[in-house]
């Protein structure tokens, strides 16, 4: 399919194009979050402690006084950051895996695949956490961590991918005009091969940010006085019945950048599939 094809069908899907504008705004907001609010998101100020939403805080304060709205925000560097930093850990291993054993198949795919099921037979959260308990806290950890959970999927998703188009007639072009297996691989096979992967990278980006704040929440996370959303979730769920909003504000935040990736991969999902006609 033609890219401006691909282009204008996307153009004409209310879901994608709705999806897109919410992804932007999430990470415009988080990229710009010190331009947007004056507050220190972690200076402590007491005598402001628990205040409900007024103009000078637009979504109040927590409990110890600093200002919700500057948390979320900055929060959002966190929770993205994390997500954006797994999931293309995930997507290098797993694609590379995945167009290892969709090409070689035999022993390669067996070994390959059968890893990846022992991946897949582990929940995903319980399987970070334990991850977590053996490498410890920290970001770098925590990305390791949601990232080997998302090889699994990636890399059964690109071996399917290529396993469509290896047996194209421009694949075996390649390899009658001599070309090595790494370039065919690479230059050949794999940019015919990213529409799913395109689309899968849209939809584990969202179950990034939700593992993000479920880890976060258990305190397996970012460490205060750090802000993210889970973490916010967690501190303000202490103090429901005094001030909702400092637990309110970080759980909507999440709701809208997960909506926004799961809309915008329908879109891409729409745009890319040539089973699906105008």
């Amino acid at each position: 399919m033609p890219r401006a094809q691909r282009l204008w069908r996307f153009a004409r899907s209310g879901s994608g194009v709705t999806g897109l504008l919410v992804v932007v705004l999430v990470t415009a907001a988080a990229l710009f979050a010190h331009l947007l609010t004056p507050y220190d998101p972690v200076a402590l100020n007491a005598p402001d402690r628990l205040q409900v939403p007024s103009a000078a805080h637009l979504l109040g304060t927590d409990q110890y006084g600093r200002d919700t709205l500057t948390r979320v925000l900055h929060a959002g560097r966190t929770s993205l950051g994390v997500s954006l930093a797994s999931v293309a850990f995930a997507l290098v291993i797993g694609a590379t895996l995945g167009v290892l054993a969709g090409y070689y198949r035999g022993a390669v795919e067996l070994v390959i695949m059968r890893v990846t099921d022992v991946l897949l037979s582990f929940p995903a959260i319980l399987l970070a956490i334990a991850l977590l308990a053996f490498l410890g806290g920290g970001f770098r950890n925590l990305v390791l961590a949601i990232g080997i959970v998302y090889i699994g999927p990636f890399s059964r998703v690109t071996r399917s991918a290529v396993l469509s188009v290896r047996e194209e007639l421009y694949v075996e072009s390649s390899v009658a005009m001599g070309s090595r297996d790494w370039r065919t691989m690479l230059m050949t096979i794999l940019p015919n091969a990213t529409a799913p992967l395109i689309v899968e990278t849209t939809l584990r980006l969202a179950y990034a940010i939700l593992a993000e704040a479920s880890l976060s929440f258990l305190g397996l996370g970012a460490q205060p006085p750090a802000a993210s959303w889970g973490q916010m979730i967690a501190e303000g769920r202490r103090y429901l019945s005094l001030n909702p909003w400092p637990t309110i504000s970080p759980g909507f935040a999440i709701m809208l950048a997960v909506l926004g990736l799961n809309l915008l991969g329908d879109g891409l999902r729409d745009a890319l599939d040539p089973r699906i006609r105008d």
